[in-house]
């Protein structure tokens, strides 16, 4: 069995886990922003191809010791680097640095390049060149102190990356993160959810995705593996297949709504590319005018944090929040994800969970409410108020 080493967001960790679980991977453990795993080539396949909280998948090589550049020099050259790519192949070197010995990530990977181009130049006479937009083989470098491990990046471009986002508006939501957001819920995927601040729709897209099983990576033509010299095209397309028969249909509702036509627009555009337009319901229509189109239900939003996108009175604008959820949205449960931490104490509202999350730079914190029956108006039947 080989050792992988899953990255993700920070506060993903936990969800990361409980996928890899589910797919039967063994030996899971949490790392920081990564989880590790024991498996073989077709647990790797699956972790690209299933895990929704996966930003890159590599697979763990080597590792040695290094005090100084001349011993990580000789460290690298040590590997037999024909198994994994030819002289005429392309090549790419990410590392990651921390401690006194190695200090700068862009010379140790500049060393890595040196080291393997060496090894094939002087083995063969002719050496890979670099490319670093859609190499042969991308490589990792952990540089802890004087521990280095060397891994195979099997994912190529970044996971996040569905291939359905062909709009966005500002600051749009990382995919990872909104699926991750989705598994923290606990949603069972039976009840309905609406998102009553799509934005570009990353978070009913996501959830949509995870309701009806559609692998995350369905719409990806690549990936880093497909390169490997021991690539199993029969095993990958029968993995593939696998996956894409657990595609299931859903007996409730998903809705997307926003105030902006723009942000509207854009859902609408990236529901088409990922082929959920009949899937999920979207409308324009501001907040404080959206009633609950069900009893009960998920509702998960990503407000305006005030520091990307720009809010009037932010202060008013989270009280307003608090009060829709108050006096029309009882039976359901609301979560929402805000870095203006400030704000969500004038919701007004008190929080059952709090998760810490990332979305790019900005720390987040994920919340749960729970809106309980006794305020619900019996006559409150359409979506929209007139």
């Amino acid at each position: 069995m080989d050792t992988f080493i899953v990255k993700t967001l920070a506060g993903l960790e936990p969800v990361l886990a409980a996928e890899l679980n589910s797919l039967g991977a063994s030996g899971v453990r949490e790392l920081k922003r990564a989880v590790a795993f024991d498996g073989d080539r077709e647990m790797m396949y699956r972790a690209n191809y299933e895990l929704r909280t996966a930003l890159r998948v590599l697979l763990r090589i080597t590792s040695f010791t290094a005090y100084n550049e001349r011993n990580y020099y000789g460290g690298i050259s040590e590997i037999d680097w024909s198994k994994y790519m030819g002289a005429g192949d392309t090549l790419a070197v990410d590392a990651i640095v921390s401690g006194s010995v190695f200090t700068h990530s862009q010379f140790l990977a500049q060393l890595t390049k040196d080291a393997i181009v060496d090894q094939f130049r002087d083995k063969y006479g002719r050496r890979p060149s670099v490319n670093t937009v859609a190499p042969t083989l991308r490589v990792n470098i952990h540089a802890q102190g004087t521990n280095v491990i060397v891994l195979l990046d099997s994912s190529g471009d970044s996971l996040h990356r569905r291939n359905y986002r062909k709009d966005t508006v500002e600051a749009p939501l990382n995919e990872v993160l909104a699926a991750g957001m989705i598994m923290h819920s606990g949603w069972d995927a039976q009840s309905t959810f609406v998102d009553p601040m799509c934005g570009s729709g990353t978070i009913p897209i996501e959830a949509a995705m995870f309701a009806k099983k559609i692998p995350p990576q369905l719409h990806r033509e690549r990936f880093g593996f497909f390169k490997w010299p021991d690539f199993d095209q029969k095993l990958w397309d029968s993995l593939k297949s696998n996956a894409d028969q657990k595609i299931q249909e859903i007996p409730f509702e998903i809705f997307g709504y926003d105030k902006d036509l723009r942000a509207r627009n854009a859902t609408a555009v990236n529901l088409m590319a990922a082929s959920l337009e009949k899937v999920v319901k979207i409308d324009r229509a501001p907040f404080e005018k959206l009633l609950p189109p069900s009893a009960n239900g998920i509702l998960m939003m990503n407000p305006p944090y005030d520091e990307r996108l720009k809010v009037e009175d932010t202060i008013a604008f989270y009280q307003s929040i608090g009060d829709r959820l108050k006096q029309h949205w009882a039976g359901w449960t609301a979560w929402i994800i805000s870095s203006n931490k400030e704000a969500l104490k004038h919701l007004g509202l008190r929080a059952t969970r709090r998760i810490t999350l990332f979305n790019g730079a900005l720390e987040c914190s994920l919340q749960r409410f729970e809106m309980y029956e006794g305020s619900k108006k019996a006559e409150e039947t359409d979506t929209v108020e007139n």
